[in-house]
């Protein structure tokens, strides 16, 4: 089953991220946000390009906007999520994140 959210930055959507139904993790920038005039990459380790970027495992980055810890606990136990499935943590706790960077389901609202 295919999961995704729409990425924003300062509220502005910068692109998507996926997890396959094979198992990877695909995030795209959008190519209105590559348009602006003055884009800002949402990492270093993911700078501006058009092409997607495909991994075998959660990026990093938006590993990192995970929380931990504690407040990771409450968040598996409140939402009865696995926490090692990455992408519904990211997907569940990252709407609001601390931040300019945040995930936002596919089929909801921003």
């Amino acid at each position: 089953m295919s999961r995704s959210g729409r990425v924003f930055v300062h509220d502005v959507l910068a692109g998507t991220i996926e997890e396959t139904d094979a198992g990877e993790y695909v995030f795209r920038y959008d190519g209105a946000y590559l348009a602006h005039p003055a884009p800002v990459p949402i990492s270093l380790t993911l700078p501006l390009r058009t092409e997607p970027y495909v991994a075998d495992e959660l990026f990093p980055f938006f590993d990192g906007l995970i929380p931990e810890g504690w407040l990771l606990g409450i968040v598996t136990r409140n939402w009865k999520l696995d926490p090692g499935d990455r992408m519904a943590l990211l997907l569940a706790a990252c709407r609001d994140c601390i931040g300019a960077v945040h995930v936002v389901p596919e089929d909801e609202g921003a």
